[in-house]
């Protein structure tokens, strides 16, 4: 765990009370943070509409996307232990998971992933949804950074209630639909990225993430520039 980044991926996950509070941005930076601070191979973030479903609202890249999106579908695995039990969930070998998760611990498999961690996102007996962490390194789990992860998660939930609170009640329904909207036209940009340079989606992802980054511009309106094709998007293109 790189401690040093630790000071500031807290700060960033409460700075967050402003106008223009994107929550697809604010759930990505969520899992970059706990990829470059947690050093885990992986995370994705899942919270519940309005009628308690569990949708998948970002991930680090398109393996866990697909893995979450699966578990949200078949109402099975860790992700919705979790969040109905608002407990942690760990599972220390995904070579051996309960009959029932079989096809997430293929999947998990598939992908290179060894152990996989999920965090409730909750705050008291409030339970919004849930953080996965996945690990391909053949050592046990350290409990110092479940904690660590743990305060992220917790971190991460009282901004996005804080931020539904400052407005009012409806607020969250009205950014998870939000939200669900502007996957789709990230998925859009990334498909669009993809075939035009010849790219995989994941790689699509990584570069049009990176452009907005060191364009600080935000994730969902560099998507939505790049399907409207009205503006130009110098640099925007693989390094040779």
């Amino acid at each position: 765990m790189d401690e040093r980044r630790l000071a500031p991926a807290f700060v960033e996950l409460a700075d967050n009370l402003v106008d223009d509070f994107d929550l697809i941005d604010f759930l990505t930076l969520l899992t970059d943070r706990c990829v470059g601070t947690l050093e885990v191979a992986a995370a994705g973030v899942l919270l519940a509409d309005r009628e308690g479903a569990l949708r998948v609202m970002a991930a680090s890249s398109d393996d866990v996307h697909l893995m979450d999106l699966l578990q949200a579908q078949s109402d099975g695995g860790p992700s919705l232990t979790c969040y109905r039990t608002g407990e942690p969930v760990a599972l220390h070998d995904v070579r051996a998971v309960p009959g029932d998760w079989s096809r997430f611990g293929e999947d998990a498999q598939r992908c290179g992933f060894t152990a996989v961690q999920t965090l409730p996102l909750r705050l008291r007996e409030k339970t919004i949804g849930a953080l996965n962490l996945f690990h391909t390194a053949a050592r046990p789990l350290d409990p110092h950074v479940t904690e660590v992860a743990q305060a992220l998660a917790d971190v991460a939930t009282i901004s996005v209630l804080q931020q539904r609170l400052a407005e009012d009640q409806g607020l969250l329904t009205r950014q998870l639909e939000t939200a669900l909207e502007t996957r789709v036209v990230i998925e859009q940009a990334k498909g669009k990225l993809a075939e035009r340079h010849g790219l995989g989606m994941e790689e699509a992802f990584t570069l049009l993430r990176g452009y907005a980054r060191s364009h600080n511009r935000r994730l969902t309106d560099l998507a939505t520039a790049l399907i409207d094709g009205k503006e130009p998007l110098p640099g925007l293109s693989p390094k040779p």
